[in-house]
């Protein structure tokens, strides 16, 4: 038998924060800040904090990681007990009651997170309902298999969702309900504030907080692009630790993620830029925009950051570079990037362990085959040439 219980009076800060312990009484040993087998246990390295249930089956297990100064999270749960599900998705989620009306009522939940972004896969067997509060994040679903009905309030309509979905499962400040109907099924989850920091980047930015004004895609070409990238996401860098070391490429993935939401759900994110906005785009704004940009490449900005550096609006900055480079600043800032890896490339030595992918995710690109492409184009060669010193 398990049993969940809440706090962690001995596993240090990080355990606090999870608010969540578990302890096993056939095994009779609490898991902590240890790996614990039967026997006993060994260190976690001090990088690490892990939290592991292992034994008879079902397992149920809630790691955490702290790597690179960076959360990421993974999650693997397993259970046919109602109750003990229903606590653990209180925990992962927001606090719920749940219900399901049949004897086997089998729920697997696992996570990955990398920066602000989560994604999790989770299967349910059985009827599940569900009645939840606010969760603080945007939420998006993605259908496999089964059927999902749910409403969010005060004003949500109810919806039913099945296989090939997407959609906004809830806004970041509504309760919501529904029933999960044998469904499998993924869940992102990210801080709504990388919308707005993701729509400054586009021209015309219309100042302020950015709200998904729906919940379906505006397009069937959007809705694809989209779970291709909650695909990409789940299966590339999520999934792979070593690429989460790297904060540029983190950033990279989950302003991706920013603006494909943006781009396939309606939003409250353009305007046009006003005559003030011209008038500010002049050479000087340029000239100081870019030395801007090139003394800080290598940190995690966005053109927010630019424009309050410089003292002018994001939509400044952006006209300025438009007019006078026919360019926007993120192009210009990958451009850049894209200049410090060829140099890191034609500095490295060759016959150390040093590759291609690590040093295009220390510049923040994670998709290997654009960066290779973009590199050629450059170039004028692939970029695993340049680091075996055979460049032109």
């Amino acid at each position: 038998m398990f049993e969940v219980v809440r706090g962690a009076p001995e596993t240090g800060a990080a355990s606090r924060e999870s608010g969540l312990s578990f302890i096993s009484e056939s095994v009779g040993v609490r898991v902590g800040c240890h790996a614990v087998g039967r026997s006993g246990s060994a260190p976690v390295p001090s990088r690490s904090v892990v939290w592991r249930v292992c034994d008879v089956p079902p397992p149920k297990r809630l790691c955490r990681w702290l790597i690179g100064g960076m959360a990421m999270e993974t999650l693997d749960f397993d259970s046919e007990d109602l109750e003990l599900t229903e606590e653990f998705l209180s925990q992962a989620y927001t606090r719920m009651r749940i219900g399901g009306d049949v004897e086997r009522t089998r729920a697997h939940v696992s996570r990955n997170v990398v920066g602000s972004v989560s994604v999790d896969l989770l299967e349910f067997g059985y009827d599940m309902s569900h009645d939840a509060d606010v969760l603080n994040k945007v939420c998006l679903c993605n259908v496999h298999s089964g059927s999902i009905v749910r409403r969010y309030f005060p004003d949500g309509a109810e919806g039913s969702f099945g296989p090939g979905d997407v959609f906004v499962y809830t806004p970041h400040d509504r309760p919501y309900a529904g029933v999960i109907q044998r469904a499998r099924y993924n869940v992102v989850m990210f801080d709504p504030l990388l919308l707005p920091r993701v729509a400054a980047a586009l021209p015309g930015r219309k100042p302020g907080p950015v709200r998904l004004t729906g919940d379906r895609p505006v397009s069937p070409a959007a809705a694809r692009h989209l779970r291709h990238t909650i695909a990409y996401l789940s299966e590339g860098v999520c999934a792979d630790p070593a690429l989460s070391e790297h904060p540029l490429l983190v950033s990279a993935a989950s302003q991706c993620l920013a603006a494909s939401v943006l781009n396939t759900f309606p939003n409250t994110a353009l305007a046009d830029p006003t005559i003030e906005d011209r008038h500010d785009a002049h050479p000087d704004t340029l000239r100081r925009a870019i030395a801007f940009i090139d003394e800080h490449a290598h940190r995690d900005i966005a053109v927010a950051d630019v424009a309050a550096a410089i003292h002018v609006s994001i939509r400044t900055v952006q006209a300025a570079f438009r007019r006078h480079l026919d360019t926007t600043p993120m192009s210009y800032l990958r451009r850049v990037r894209l200049a410090h890896a060829h140099a890191d490339l034609m500095a490295a030595d060759p016959t150390t362990d040093i590759t291609v992918t690590a040093v295009a995710a220390r510049w923040g690109f994670f998709q290997l085959g654009r960066f290779a492409a973009a590199y050629r184009a450059a170039y004028g060669c692939p970029p695993h040439q340049t680091l075996l010193h055979r460049g032109p």
